[in-house]
């Protein structure tokens, strides 16, 4: 069995090897990526919560003997399981059933501010009663100032005690005993020591919270405890998951800012936890959040746009230092995703490099890209299945590249496919309009069309010497 001096003797080689990263040129990347390799000998597959979790909804005032309890990282043995932590449940009930989406917080005392409250209620408030039955809030209070986490449980219990009762959310503490080191640590990036404490502490913190929403869900968010959220932003989240079945994927994210909308599947939270306690005092976590989704063979950013959430704090729980960062992809009002059902695309067009025609009807931050396409030139959507469509959008060029648009073109929808020269095109035609500026866009689809539809048609009416961005296609479905 995998021992934990064996854990602590590969610590020590691996701070050997750092102490050496200026004369060497094997990058800290790389011993991670051996060391993450060596771990995974030696895990289980199963992602069971250790420990009886009985959930009690209470305020817990008692003191825990750290003599009772062995150190959380003698459980690094099992990577792929849960760390076992005597949590402190301070407002809670009984969870009735697994949810299909737990959003996690964790807040600490700050020095200005306070905006935790604001954000469980903009989450509340932004969810319809249908999204309600299906989200859970855990709020890990990591502060170790008792008399903080105290007050924060009294007022959290008196502004939201409905949805405590309904089991929605739960107020949670790991305590101090549970911590590794935290002063005296390494100052990579040559970060002044409260800095290092500070952001180590915090990659435990959400270690501790990822390791305890392992089995609430089937799929777990992570923000930070100054957002603002878009309404609906359940449903948006549940039909981008749709759009991506069958697609490997490790981290999909809702916000372009620091650990704001960063969505797992929930199976990957003990690694993570992990993950983050071990390499706690290297990097902040989001740059530790890069590796990971790497070492997982997620080799790109997976970022949607429009954000679903918004950084609203003035000041960092760090020093109360003023943070003033926006996303400006944010939209708040109703984030109308499109379906984008399964599809298979085509075009005779010549493609750029990997620009392939595939990246327009995806929801991610990609593109296709061709070189200068000529009259009669094709780009064909042919779905899995035929379907009722409520409203078609296609955007071509980017904000850098104003002029590779589509001058003249437009766009034809059709009942039935045919194999036509190593592709599927539509037998027939009816076309719904032409492009203008650009874009193409049409609403009430099928009221104007009197059959299910199996293919879209994007149609090049005349030679353009330019070159052509599909930047998106959006279909939505009635």
């Amino acid at each position: 069995m995998f021992k934990f001096h064996q854990v602590k003797h590969i610590f020590e080689k691996l701070d050997k090897m750092r102490c050496l990263r200026k004369r060497s040129t094997v990058s800290f990347l790389g011993v991670l990526v051996i060391f993450l390799l060596f771990m995974n000998l030696y895990m289980e597959d199963s992602y069971v919560l250790e420990g009886d979790k009985q959930l009690i909804r209470e305020t817990s005032t008692h003191q825990l003997n750290s003599g009772r309890y062995m150190h959380s990282f003698k459980d690094l043995s099992n990577f792929s399981g849960t760390i076992n932590i005597s949590y402190r449940y301070l407002a809670s009930t009984l969870l009735q059933r697994k949810r299909f989406l737990t959003i996690g917080l964790s807040s600490v005392k700050r020095k200005k501010g306070n905006y935790l409250l604001e954000t469980i209620k903009s989450i509340f408030e932004q969810s319809s009663y249908e999204e309600l039955k299906e989200i859970s809030v855990v709020v890990h209070l990591a502060d170790f100032n008792s008399s903080w986490c105290e007050t924060m449980v009294q007022d959290i219990t008196q502004k939201f005690a409905h949805h405590i009762i309904a089991g929605r959310l739960i107020v949670i503490h790991a305590p101090e005993e549970y911590y590794p080191i935290l002063d005296g640590l390494k100052r990579n990036y040559n970060d002044p020591e409260d800095r290092v404490r500070f952001r180590s502490k915090q990659n435990v913190d959400y270690a501790f919270l990822l390791n305890f929403c392992a089995n609430t869900s089937d799929y777990y968010i992570m923000l930070e405890d100054d957002v603002r959220c878009s309404k609906n932003f359940l449903t948006a989240i549940k039909k981008v998951i749709t759009s991506l079945e069958g697609t490997y994927w490790v981290t999909l994210e809702f916000s372009k800012l620091g650990y704001i909308g960063k969505l797992y599947h929930s199976h990957d939270l003990p690694r993570l936890a992990h993950f983050l306690l071990m390499f706690y005092q290297e990097m902040p976590c989001d740059w530790l959040l890069t590796h990971f989704q790497g070492l997982l063979a997620q080799k790109n950013v997976i970022r949607f746009k429009p954000s679903l959430f918004q950084h609203m704090g003035y000041y960092s729980s760090f020093k109360g230092t003023e943070n003033k960062l926006k996303d400006d992809d944010f939209e708040e009002e109703s984030f109308d995703i499109p379906d984008n059902p399964p599809a298979s695309l085509y075009t005779n067009m010549n493609v750029f490099e990997n620009y392939d025609a595939s990246k327009a009807y995806s929801s991610v931050d990609e593109y296709f890209w061709g070189k200068s396409p000529s009259k009669g030139d094709t780009f064909v959507i042919v779905f899995a299945n035929p379907i009722v469509i409520k409203k078609i959008k296609v955007s071509t060029g980017t904000e850098d590249r104003q002029n590779d648009i589509l001058h003249h073109g437009a766009l034809d929808v059709g009942k039935n496919v045919i194999l036509f020269e190593q592709s599927r095109q539509c037998d027939t035609h009816i076309r719904l309009g032409e492009f203008k500026n650009g874009n193409f866009e049409i609403s009430d689809v099928n009221q104007k069309i009197p059959f299910d539809i199996k293919c879209i048609r994007i149609y090049v009416t005349k030679t353009q010497k330019e070159w052509l961005i599909i930047r998106s296609i959006s279909i939505w479905t009635s």
